[in-house]
């Protein structure tokens, strides 16, 4: 099959299985929110809206907005907009590598508020046309009254924009006017604007525009509030000016983006993606939107061209940069096409053909593992910890299928792997998914049984989907390219796991469009339904990817190609993204450069980065959870300059030895990206201590890897001045391990 001409085709349209029963009690409620036909999505930036107390903020890039409710300096009850530059941030305390622990940016300062004076004690807010990459957030004076004011949010908008319907507009600070001027020139036809100065020394600018021509005219009433002098129908628009922007937000105001739509193609090994903005105000004019980094270095060509001098700073993405454009195409050239389940290589591909002495090593290993009980090791309480013991066994056998060629061990350990994955497809786990129709998705029924919002890791709440259900679709993803005949019954339990992490369609009415991965930021959110004063947020790069993986190559299982296409696009992306904002290279210029030494983010928020983990403050869980699981595509996002930097800062000179536990085999298997004879080494040792692996991994897909990729790194150096000497360490290595009792010869390379 070949993809349509836009990828970004359904995977299902119809209901989830039947064995997957339906309720609609989910334990949060939907606050605000109008009812709407599309399900919810969970994870997205303007979460905080209808979460909690509702007043914790929602970053758009480079903005951040929050309903005040009454409090801080301002005491509104509108909408606060603020942008934060570099010389606010707070740093943490310096580690053992001469790098900040954390960064974070202030919240709740209240530089300008959108308001009314209509607003006050009782008015609530709502929202509406909640989509991928925009809401509408409407406050309404009391409870059931039309909005005085709607704000239509958008990812990277270049204005906030108040649209007020008969409302007297006030204009509130926290910060404190220093200056109010109202220009003496329209910058364009109808359009009164203001030049307010604040006692932070911040420049912003204020546009309002009526459709029936009405000017606004403001009374200072206070060093804290502006008000109008008349009620109002139209747009009111702020924006922060760096320094050279007047004359970009003089020409695009009056315009804004209501919303956003996605589209793809991919040719060969070439993939492209657009977001295409929804212009709700002037139509002859031009959006001014905010592109993040990893967009300009990806902009087509007449995108690129479509590029400003105007940049503000962002909390956590770097620099953002003004983009004058309704649309914009972005194009990733070297998608991972040939990426399958064997060990992969971005410079050769796969690397499916093992020496025999390799196979040898191997299969004394792989035939050990394959007997342990399948069924045990994944009928867990758990997501999470289930579909990873399910993905463990289904590398091993197709490790054993395809590079160790022997069939008849790999299908007696897939019997037992499909009875293994049949309490799980069946729906008879302990605590089997249930189809949640208040937000939309498939939920473990673990916090409805036990009351705790946290187990599984917030499964129900709609955390980490893409985490736990990733795992799934791997390992079925496997089971079926081994046995095809087995995808007729249970194709449409995988597809249901795929809807609801990676819904690429409107026309699926059950799930919500992309719940984990954000086209925006280029990255998956794991954070679902709590409320959270720093944003959204994310652990594990490498699960994010492996996500991803799984996708493409569930969607290659099945022969679907727009769904295969997607997953390596979503790769490419997936590694673009996290090059910028995750795993830090010395020559990364995105990132604060005293954390970059750092290495990886740690915890990645909207709001904040904190080198740490939820689950601990050791060194190889930090820098591992950016690691877990390794998988072919672990060397697409994890360079090998990266991973020799990673390792010489912390683990290198017999550090890794000293780790313990089930982080110790983690960090030997990244090794492999740069030193695979190391790394096989470590795992083919007759002392290897199999407390060493963590229980989603295995000696045998380890030890594939590391020879996979010492072939790769040896035959893509010959020719080079490189190679003679490559090849004689190797032989050098191999000479002295002659005695042992399992020999490796040279032929391994």
């Amino acid at each position: 099959m070949t993809a349509s001409s836009d990828i970004f085709q359904p995977i299902a349209t119809d209901a989830p299985p039947p064995f997957i029963s339906s309720r609609s009690d989910h334990p949060v409620p939907r606050l605000g929110i109008v009812s709407q036909d599309s399900p919810l999505s969970t994870n997205k930036f303007y979460a905080n809206f209808f979460l909690g107390s509702q007043t914790a903020p929602s970053f758009s890039h480079p903005y951040s907005v929050a309903w005040v409710k009454g409090s801080g300096p301002s005491g509104s009850w509108g909408l606060s907009v603020g942008h934060v530059d570099t010389n606010q941030r707070v740093y943490g305390p310096t580690n053992s590598v001469g790098a900040p622990s954390y960064f974070i940016n202030p919240v709740g300062i209240q530089s300008l508020v959108l308001s009314a004076l209509e607003l006050g004690n009782a008015t609530t807010l709502s929202m509406d046309s909640l989509g991928g990459f925009s809401v509408n957030v409407n406050l309404l004076a009391s409870p059931g009254a039309s909005p005085a004011i709607t704000f239509p949010l958008v990812q990277g908008m270049g204005f906030v924009t108040g649209l007020y319907t008969g409302a007297t507009p006030i204009v509130q600070t926290g910060v404190f006017f220093r200056k109010v001027t109202r220009a003496q020139a329209s910058p364009r036809p109808g359009i009164t604007k203001y030049v307010i100065l604040l006692e932070d020394g911040t420049i912003w600018l204020l546009y309002a525009y009526s459709p029936s021509g009405a000017t606004l005219e403001f009374t200072v009433v206070s060093n804290g509030e502006l008000q109008a002098t008349s009620n109002f129908t139209g747009t009111l628009q702020i924006a922060k000016d760096p320094g050279n922007a007047e004359t970009l937000y003089d020409a695009t105001c009056g315009a804004y983006a209501t919303a956003a739509t996605l589209s793809g193609t991919a040719e060969g090994i070439a993939g492209t993606y657009s977001l295409n903005f929804i212009n709700g105000g002037l139509a002859d004019t031009t959006l001014a939107m905010f592109a993040l980094p990893h967009h300009v270095q990806s902009f087509s060509a007449a995108t690129n061209a479509s590029l400003s001098s105007v940049q503000l700073q962002t909390t956590t993405k770097g620099i953002a940069t003004a983009v004058l454009a309704n649309s914009w195409t972005l194009v990733e050239s070297h998608m991972p096409t040939s990426m399958d389940f064997a060990p992969w290589s971005p410079s050769l591909g796969s690397r499916s053909t093992l020496s025999a002495a390799a196979i040898a090593a191997i299969e004394t290993v792989a035939t050990s593992e394959v007997s342990q009980d399948m069924f045990a090791q994944s009928n867990l309480n758990s997501f999470y910890y289930g579909g990873k013991g399910l993905a463990k066994f289904a590398g091993i056998i197709f490790t054993i299928n395809d590079l160790l060629n022997n069939a008849t061990l790999a299908q007696a350990g897939l019997a037992n792997l499909k009875i293994a994955f049949e309490l799980w497809s069946t729906n008879k786990n302990e605590y089997p998914l249930v189809y949640d129709s208040a937000w939309g998705g498939v939920v473990s029924t673990a916090s409805y049984a036990t009351g705790d919002s946290g187990v599984d890791f917030g499964n129900t709440y709609y955390n980490d989907h893409h985490f736990h259900y990733g795992y799934f679709i791997y390992a079925a993803a496997v089971i079926g390219y081994l046995d095809p005949a087995w995808l007729a019954g249970h194709k449409d339990y995988v597809n249901t796991l795929a809807r609801d992490i990676a819904n690429p369609s409107t026309a699926d009415n059950y799930f919500p469009i992309s719940r984990s991965f954000d086209w925006y930021h280029g990255h998956s959110w794991a954070h679902g339904l709590y409320e959270a004063f720093d944003g959204k947020d994310e652990e594990s790069s490498s699960e994010d990817a492996m996500s991803a993986y799984a996708i493409k190559m569930w969607g290659r299982t099945i022969g679907d190609a727009n769904m295969e296409a997607r997953g390596n696009l979503q790769l490419a992306i997936t590694a673009r993204s996290l090059q910028n904002y995750f795993l830090y290279e010395t020559n990364n210029t995105v990132e604060p450069s005293d954390f970059i030494k750092n290495k990886v983010s740690g915890i990645l928020f909207e709001n904040k980065m904190d080198h740490t983990t939820y689950f601990g403050t050791n060194i190889e869980y930090i820098q591992g959870i950016h690691m877990i699981p390794l998988l072919p595509s672990s060397t697409l996002t994890r360079t090998r300059a990266f991973v020799t930097e990673e390792w010489e800062s912390y683990f290198s000179n017999g550090r890794a030895g000293a780790v313990v536990g089930g982080w110790k085999g983690l960090l030997y298997a990244n090794l492999a990206i740069t030193d695979p004879v190391t790394a096989f080494d470590f795992f083919d040792s007759p002392t290897f201590d199999t407390s060493w692996l963590d229980g989603g991994a295995s000696r045998t897909w380890y030890l594939a890897l590391a020879a996979g990729e010492s072939r790769s790194q040896i035959r893509s150096l010959r020719g080079s001045e490189n190679a003679d000497g490559l090849m004689q360490a190797w032989e050098a290595h191999e000479n002295s391990r002659r005695t042992r009792k399992v020999n490796l010869p040279a032929d391994i390379c």
